[in-house]
């Protein structure tokens, strides 16, 4: 299967410039970038896509087997990379694809010249015995993914004002509930799952790669702990926090997301 028409991959941007790869996260599309990428069109390449089973991708190749790991996500990662054929690419992960970042980096560094974990959690849950705060005990999530399975639609509208935080902009948290309903509820089921059960945290240590960590001041799917763990574990790298709030900055502070995005990847040149 064409790995473009699958991921639905669109280029623009900048001709011949360092290439810039967004990432979006759970039950949200390539569509989330659409604030920040005139800001990075005029010096980089920039480069979308959907995840398989979001957005415009190929449904049809959407399999559970695949998809019920973070693995299927993170191998179609580096088949775009592979196929851009553009030389090492400047990855930029929202939620969880930033730990997909930090996996496909880990499995082939060569295909990565930095990355940019925005608001990134290696694993959601609180760890007591190590002292870990992910922001969710283990029975929250448990609750969470109930409700979800229940009733999707609901789930949605509740928990993506929760996520995008901002209540003063409710308009932000409708796109997310949208963006939320539009996705097929049992492909969303899946990759909630992947999402919030995974656990990431001894992977960041592999990243051999310039890493920018970029936390939002407040965030409720991703406290400031979170960020400041990713950072200690990353050697060499970054932590930038984004006056943004809530946990979408792509959508409610387009233009700081954007300058620290070019920022971090101008160094890189």
């Amino acid at each position: 299967m064409d790995v473009r028409g699958r991921n639905r991959v669109r280029v623009s941007g900048r001709t011949g410039g360092p290439v810039v790869v967004l990432a979006h996260g759970f039950g949200c599309d390539q569509n989330m970038w659409r604030l920040v990428v005139p800001a990075l069109e005029r010096d980089f390449t920039v480069v979308l896509f959907d995840h398989v089973g979001s957005g415009r991708s190929d449904l049809s190749a959407w399999t559970a087997q695949r998809y019920s790991s973070m693995d299927g996500y993170v191998e179609d990662v580096l088949e775009i990379c592979r196929d851009l054929g553009r030389g090492p690419v400047i990855f930029v992960g929202h939620s969880v694809s930033s730990m997909m970042g930090v996996l496909a980096a880990a499995r082939a560094p060569e295909l990565f010249a930095g990355l940019v974990l925005l608001a990134p959690s290696p694993c959601f849950i609180d760890d007591p015995a190590t002292g870990y705060r992910g922001g969710f005990s283990a029975e929250d999530i448990d609750e969470l993914l109930d409700s979800l399975d229940a009733n999707y639609l609901g789930w949605s509208g509740a928990m993506a004002p929760v996520i995008m935080g901002n209540p003063e902009r409710p308009e932000l948290g409708e796109e997310l509930t949208t963006s939320f309903c539009s996705t097929d509820p049992d492909i969303a089921r899946v990759f909630a799952r992947v999402t919030f059960l995974s656990d990431n945290r001894t992977d960041l240590a592999k990243v051999t790669v310039p890493t920018l960590v970029a936390q939002c001041s407040s965030d409720a799917i991703a406290p400031p702990e979170v960020g400041a763990f990713v950072h200690n574990q990353i050697k060499g790298s970054r932590l930038v926090t984004l006056n943004a709030t809530g946990h979408c900055p792509q959508l409610s502070a387009p233009e700081e997301t954007a300058q620290a995005i070019t920022a971090f990847a101008g160094e890189l040149r």
